[in-house]
Parts: structure tokens; C-alpha cells; sequence
């Protein structure tokens, strides 16, 4: 294949973004031909920033049976990824979605099933992965240079979101419409990186998130929650979107030693003797096992939604392995609905997680909600976001 074609489907934040470098030619080897938004206000508006080469629709189906797309970049509002991604596999065309894969992890099930069935490539937005900081935790944990796990923890607060950005858009921190809150839209990143770097998912959760704490929404927007592993590691993850300012500190403890994440620099203390060995053989009481604080050299840059794109764009030209493949975006997923359904059963919540009684208590919270908002149509520039 030479060129792939692809088409984006919602034109809002994300997909303006993703549109921008595509039409720039910042991706080798992909060529925007096609968008897909249903808000027919906006139609006129995209027409005349993409310019007449680019074909845009407001008919699912038209776009679908165009023939004019060999892949799709999905950036609609959350619960429409699944749909869409099913019907892009039916159609025969690739499919890469924002972050999160779904709402719900039962969906997350169907857009693996079909995109199986389907043979095609399937990769997820997690952006993150392109971060040679958190790329490099992985080499330290892969290689045993930390031991084993013993500690997680993770204070993310650096989300500041104000109550103009709730209200841009009649979906935005609703249960209906989003299905969540910071753990929905702002920490997919972090809980994807949390279970990609140590290779491990909790074998129990206890979360309590607060809804509506700092704004005016019903879903979540403070967060703290306690996981247990069975190799009896533990984990800490604090989040929120209403401090300022905010923290975004990550720290990892092996019995090899202990890496920390904070203002984009990557420390690293290793342990001369394993802590297991040293605990073994001391015997002066007081004493602790000598450590050594390491450069570790973090190579290459943060290529982020580019670069995640590029990657999708060779897996399907060149069968270039995807560094965020789809069908492990349930994971992260399944650590957000966790920590949701155990604040609302009052109860730690067990790994695999039950999906039908999450799916029936989101159910009950669509049902129950009185929050009727106006979609303004805002459009917000998301350079500096993740």
C-alpha cells in the first residue's frame, strides 16, 4: 500500500488537532481524504479549513460507503467508539480510537471481538507510550533492574479543568454522555501507563470518588484509590481536576531499589544488595541497604498523538508492531470502572471485574440524572494537553 487514506470521524478538540497535522503532512505514508461530523452547523466552518480535497460528511452511512477512506481515526465523544469502530471493521477499514477505547470494558469486548474477526489493525490513542520516560520505567521493570514490585504509587492533580470547559459541551461530565469524569477523559493515560510499565493488574480495589466536589457536574472529579496485587504489592492513585497548583508525581518501589517521575525527570536509586538479601544478612539493627542514586539516560523525545498516528500508519504499510495495539486498552479501563463501581457498592471490588454489575449501575446513574446541558460547540485548542 501506498499512501493510506484516512478519514476522521468527529471534529471537535481531538479530531481539529489530528486533522491539523495530517493536512500538514506530518504523517508519512497517511493522507487525509475524508471527515465525518454530524453537527451540520460546523459543516460549512471544516469545509473551509480543510480545504475542497478533503470530502466531509454528516451521513454515517455516506461516509462509510464512500469508499474514500482506508482508515479511520475515531474522536467522537466516548460511548460512539464502540459502534463505530464495529462498523469500520464490517467495511473493511482500519481503525485507531481516542482514548478511552469505551466507557465500559463489555464494549471494549465487542470492538476486540470484531476487530479479531476482522483481521484489520486496531490501535488506541494512548499517547503516552510515546514518552521516553515512562517507555524507559518499562526497560527498568522488564529487566528486573527494580526486583519486584512492591509499591505504586501515583498522585496526578496537574488537571486543572475550570467550569467553562464542562459546559463547551452538552456531553461533557455527564453520565449519558461521557460516563465518567477525570477518570474517563483526563487519566486514561495514566491508568493505561500504570498496568503497561509493571505488567501487572490488581488482584482487589478500593477507590472513593467524590462527584461534583469542585464543579458543577455529576460525575467524578476527585479520586483516591487503594489497589492490592497478588505478589502482595500494593497501590496508591490520587487524581483530580479541581487543585491548583497541581502535583504529577509517580513513584515505583522494587526490592532492587525505587524510581520517581516529577517535573519530567526520571530518578532512579538502586539498591547495592537486594533489600530481601540485606534484610537477611544485617544484623546491626538500624542499618539500611546502601543505595546509589543513578543517571539513567532517557533517550529521544515525546511524539505523542503524531506519533501514536505514524505508528498505526506503518503497522498497516509495513506491519510495523503497534506500541499501542487496541485491544489493551481494556485494561486501564477496567482499573476507571473499578474504582467507580467500588465507590458505589461501599466495597473493594475484585479482579476480572464484574461487568454487568458495573454496566447495571451505569445504567441506574443514566437513568437518574437530571443534568440537561446545552451543546455549545465549542471548540478549544489542545495543544499542551495529552
Amino acid at each position: 500500500m501506498s499512501n493510506v487514506r484516512i478519514g476522521i470521524i468527529g471534529m471537535g478538540n481531538m479530531g481539529t488537532s489530528h486533522a491539523d497535522y495530517l493536512i500538514n503532512h506530518e504523517v508519512e505514508g497517511a493522507e487525509l481524504t475524508a471527515v465525518l461530523e454530524i453537527r451540520k452547523e460546523r459543516l460549512q466552518e471544516i469545509q473551509e479549513n480543510i480545504g475542497d480535497e478533503v470530502k466531509v460528511f454528516a451521513d454515517e452511512d455516506a461516509f462509510f460507503n464512500s469508499c474514500s477512506v482506508d482508515a479511520v481515526l475515531i474522536a467522537t465523544p466516548h460511548y460512539d467508539h464502540a459502534s463505530l469502530a464495529v462498523k469500520a471493521f464490517q467495511h473493511g477499514i482500519h481503525v485507531l480510537c481516542e482514548k478511552p477505547v469505551g466507557v465500559y470494558t463489555k464494549q471494549v469486548r465487542e470492538m476486540n471481538e470484531a476487530a479479531k474477526s476482522s483481521r484489520l489493525t486496531f490501535s488506541v490513542m494512548y499517547n503516552q507510550r510515546t514518552n521516553p520516560l515512562y517507555q524507559k520505567i518499562r526497560e527498568l521493570i522488564q529487566t528486573n533492574e527494580l526486583g519486584e514490585i512492591r509499591r505504586f504509587n501515583w498522585l496526578i492533580t496537574s488537571w486543572y479543568r475550570s467550569q467553562s470547559y464542562y459546559d463547551s459541551g452538552g456531553w461533557r461530565a455527564t453520565w449519558a454522555g461521557e460516563g465518567g469524569g477525570v477518570l474517563i477523559n483526563q487519566c486514561p493515560h495514566q491508568l493505561d501507563l500504570w498496568q503497561w510499565m509493571t505488567g501487572m493488574m490488581p488482584s482487589r480495589m478500593r477507590a472513593f470518588c467524590y462527584f461534583g466536589k469542585y464543579r458543577d457536574i455529576e460525575v467524578e472529579d476527585d479520586v483516591t484509590a487503594f489497589a492490592e496485587y497478588e505478589n502482595g504489592a500494593t497501590g496508591v492513585f490520587i487524581t483530580s481536576t479541581g487543585e491548583a497548583p497541581g502535583t504529577n508525581r509517580l513513584e515505583i518501589s522494587g526490592d532492587r531499589g525505587k524510581v520517581v517521575v516529577e517535573d519530567n525527570q526520571l530518578t532512579f536509586w538502586r539498591l547495592r544488595v537486594p533489600e530481601p538479601e540485606f534484610n537477611q544478612a544485617y544484623e546491626g539493627g538500624f542499618g539500611s541497604p546502601e543505595a546509589w542514586k543513578c543517571d539513567i539516560p532517557v533517550e529521544g523525545v515525546e511524539t505523542g498523538h503524531k506519533g501514536i498516528t505514524q505508528n498505526f500508519i506503518d503497522s498497516i504499510r509495513k506491519g510495523t508492531p503497534l506500541l499501542s495495539p487496541g485491544e489493551e486498552g481494556i485494561n486501564g479501563l477496567a482499573l476507571s470502572n473499578a474504582m467507580q463501581l467500588s465507590t458505589w457498592e461501599d466495597d473493594w471490588v475484585t479482579f476480572p471485574l464484574n461487568e454487568d454489575l458495573y454496566y447495571k449501575h451505569l445504567q441506574d446513574k443514566i437513568k437518574s440524572s437530571t443534568i440537561v446541558k446545552e451543546d455549545k460547540g465549542i471548540v478549544f485548542n489542545v495543544d499542551g494537553s495529552y
